[in-house]
């Protein structure tokens, strides 16, 4: 890539699910080819959408809702083929019991609420009374019947809930039951106006991604243990976790992806998603 000026700005989510996409960039010396900017999913979603990033992941719910301006980076995904393990459902009934019922939303990630709302509307027949608020699983439960959590806090519960009589429903493996298809929760993204002036960084940064991707997938162990360092998880359990996410997007993917929006649609939340016309940036 060019000099420091021109240099793509791209996104950067300071999760534990997308450590793997990154870690390699580390190892590699990519970093110093892109103007990296760390943020929340909300506010990295919000930029891109702006246009104040270049390239940068996005939460399938927002690139959705705004796929005119938007192209796929290929091949690059965080989801999952089954349990995600992160994005939980916890509950003090089953989930046919809930309709009506308080329901605690304790994260901004609209696919994953989106995904709980759907499956228990549609699969349950329940349309509970949601509300937002901080993911501190005891308190959520103390004004609610069920708790939607992601990320760590999601994780923590699938091990501390069923000591406590809970039911935890892993909300990937859940779609993954209804529909039979892999659950995607967030995609690389690249803005069109700059994917058609700047194809060959686009196709630098794709790659870069890749690379780092299976430089970590290769290295898994190696990996935990060292995120462990400074994550409230031991190396074991990120190993597990880590092994569980899906980076890919292929076409089993976007045939999910095509059956969430198809399902967004039907709620009136998201746009589904043109069958004819390119969502793929041409790298």
């Amino acid at each position: 890539m060019s000099d420091a000026v021109q240099r793509p700005r791209v996104g950067h989510i300071q999760f534990l699910n997308c450590l793997p996409i990154y870690w390699g960039l580390m190892r590699s010396g990519a970093l110093l080819d892109v103007d990296l900017h760390k943020d929340t999913p909300d506010r990295l979603n919000a930029a891109l959408v702006a246009g104040d990033l270049d390239i940068g992941p996005i939460s399938l719910v927002e690139y959705l809702r705004n796929a005119d301006d938007l192209l796929l980076l290929p091949n690059l995904a965080v989801g999952s083929d089954g349990p995600v393990l992160s994005v939980n459902l916890v509950s003090t009934r089953p989930l046919d019991e809930l309709d009506g019922r308080p329901v605690a939303l304790g994260s901004t990630s609209r696919t994953g609420v989106l995904l709980a709302q759907m499956l228990l509307a549609d699969k349950y027949g329940a349309e509970p009374e949601y509300f937002r608020c901080p993911p501190e699983l005891t308190q959520m439960l103390l004004e609610a019947d069920a708790a939607v959590l992601i990320g760590d806090p999601a994780l923590r519960a699938l091990y501390e809930a069923p000591a406590l009589g809970l039911h935890v429903t892993d909300l990937a493996e859940a779609w993954k039951e209804w529909t039979g298809l892999p659950m995607v929760f967030a995609v690389w993204a690249v803005r069109k106006d700059f994917a058609a002036a700047n194809p060959g960084v686009v196709k630098d940064v794709h790659e870069a991604f890749q690379r780092s991707r299976d430089l970590c997938l290769g290295e898994l162990d190696d990996v935990a243990e060292s995120a462990a360092r400074w994550e409230p998880f031991d190396a074991a359990t990120l190993a597990t976790y880590f092994r569980a996410l899906d980076f890919s997007l292929g076409e089993r993917q976007i045939e999910g992806v095509r059956e969430f929006a198809r399902r967004a649609a039907a709620r009136g939340e998201a746009p589904a998603l043109p069958e004819d016309g390119p969502i793929f940036a041409q790298v």
